[in-house]
């Protein structure tokens, strides 16, 4: 894994877990938070790739839809 990779995945779990502070609920576990990082910074590259979007906003909004789930 290349270092922007592991930059954008703790920078997903320090989206993650503010927002989940934010909303008063339970922070999960590291592993899971490196689950759903993974997976949100996956979607945010394929995303990009489709519409030619900043990988960074497109995190900001999949951690923002996480909260409406």
């Amino acid at each position: 894994m290349g270092f922007i990779r592991r930059q954008e995945e703790r920078l997903a779990i320090r989206f993650l877990v503010w927002h989940r502070q934010r909303m008063n609920l339970v922070v999960p576990p590291l592993s899971e938070l490196q689950r759903q990082a993974c997976r949100i910074v996956d979607e945010a590259h394929r995303i990009a790739r489709k519409t030619g979007g900043n990988v960074i906003s497109i995190m900001k909004e999949l951690v923002n839809d996480l909260k409406k789930q």
